[in-house]
């Protein structure tokens, strides 16, 4: 399979939660190629919940091991991509990964081998079908509103 190219084309948009706390949304723009190859039909989040400052946003130590774990994830998947981070949401006690794959179960034995230097994170994981990535349409209409 041809190896694919993953943008860097990040950009970050302010939101509100349901609770009316800020919410920070950072996408991944420029991926209608690699959505149009069909193949990473699987959308996996990845949430973690933390202990927010009043504001609802992490605390610096919690700000700093999540800027690692993106910074392991996003390493990972460029040199293999056999899944791509389009997004993540943080805010209001929690942090969301919006990551797109094409076999759940290569993802799954990725991922623990990216969070193998980390102590246990506090992540809880769903997956479902998405080959219209609607998620990440979701996604985009906070860069559209920009």
């Amino acid at each position: 399979m041809k190896k694919i190219q993953i943008p860097d084309s990040w950009w970050t948009a302010p939101a509100q939660s349901d609770t009316g706390q800020l919410i920070m949304v950072t996408g991944l723009s420029g991926l209608e190629t690699i959505k149009q190859t069909g193949v990473f039909n699987y959308c996996i989040v990845i949430e973690w919940r933390y202990d927010p400052l009043p504001d609802g946003m992490p605390r610096d130590n919690d700000a700093h091991l999540m800027e690692q774990v993106t910074d392991a994830i996003q390493a990972e998947f460029i040199s293999d991509p056999v899944a791509v981070l389009v997004g993540m949401d943080t805010g209001d006690g929690r942090r969301e990964y919006t990551i797109y794959t094409r076999s759940l179960h290569i993802f799954q034995r990725k991922i623990n081998e990216i969070l193998t230097p980390f102590e246990q994170l506090p992540l809880a994981f769903s997956a479902f079908e998405d080959p219209d990535w609607e998620r990440y349409d979701d996604i985009m209409q906070s860069e559209i509103q920009l």
